[in-house]
């Protein structure tokens, strides 16, 4: 059974690639999420195969993101910024009643070393002793963040949906402008 951060970070996949055009080629309906636990990418467009990943984290007002925000394992992530590879970021802002949300964009080539945040790694009593992670530092990326989209959650779904199953009925998204 899936833990509440586990369904948040699902419901802020499923907003992306409901709400997102592709950044690259600009497709529309073409970014498709990836396997559970697939390193440092969430969703791929099926287009052009571009890669991004995405962090959902809820908000009081479902706007204001979080000065911190937990990433993923460090390693992969270091050796990455190492060889001066980034991956595009979308997060996901949601409600604490997750009935609307917003999506910001965090471009790669606006990303550099000093958005992560090295966390202490897991005391060797903790389930995954040694374990590394990172947070990042979204006041250093505050200006660099675009705005996508907003709207309204008009229904969840208990499970994750096939790849194959129409999505559109869960979300309803109000655009503006």
């Amino acid at each position: 059974m899936a833990t509440a951060k586990q369904e948040l970070g699902e419901l802020g996949e499923l907003l992306v690639v409901q709400n997102c055009p592709c950044p690259k080629c600009k497709q529309k309906k073409t970014l498709k999420r990836l396997a559970t636990n697939f390193k440092c990418a969430d969703v791929i467009c099926d287009f052009c195969g571009y890669l991004a990943q995405v962090k959902a984290s809820t908000s009081k007002d479902g706007k204001t993101p979080p000065k911190r925000l937990l990433g993923a394992a460090w390693g992969p992530q270091r050796q990455r910024m190492n060889a001066g590879i980034y991956f595009p970021l979308f997060l996901v802002l949601v409600t604490p009643k997750q009935d609307r949300f917003s999506i910001y964009y965090l471009s790669a080539d606006l990303q550099s070393e000093d958005l992560f945040e090295e966390r202490t790694p897991l005391s060797v009593s903790a389930k995954r002793a040694g374990w590394q992670g990172f947070h990042y530092d979204l006041e250093a990326a505050a200006n660099r963040l675009i705005f996508v989209s907003e709207g309204v959650i008009a229904g969840k779904r208990a499970s994750r949906p096939s790849p194959e199953e129409d999505e559109a009925d869960l979300l309803y998204p109000e655009r503006e402008g």
